[in-house]
């Protein structure tokens, strides 16, 4: 089992829940994070005033698949995310160990 974590522009989040939809990934946790990369930061109007600010907002997506899905959902989630510019974000793939479904106590590939 993989859990991979993909930090994306706000704006391609539907467009990655879709592509992993059609592969079959049923669940999927989604966090409003800001952080920074190459892009710096990034320079916003507020009530006619300029400044800078250091984060910018991204999505954090969390989801744990199977160990034969993961190439494929790594693959889905690039092409959904992908602009081209500068700040598309990252994808994070760690190995998972083990889970379990609290409500019905299945464990592992059985839970996700």
């Amino acid at each position: 089992m993989k859990f991979i974590v993909a930090v994306i522009k706000p704006f391609k989040l539907d467009d990655v829940r879709e592509a992993l939809t059609a592969l079959g990934v049923t669940g999927m946790t989604v966090t409003e994070v800001k952080g920074f990369g190459r892009q710096k930061g990034q320079t916003e109007i507020y009530r006619g005033a300029e400044y800078t600010t250091n984060m910018v907002p991204k999505v954090k997506i969390e989801v744990a698949v199977a160990a034969d899905l993961a190439s494929r959902a790594i693959e889905a989630i690039q092409q959904a995310a992908h602009t081209g510019a500068i700040g598309d974000g990252k994808i994070f793939v760690f190995d998972m160990s083990g889970v379990v479904r609290i409500r019905t106590g299945e464990t592992n590939e059985t839970a996700l």
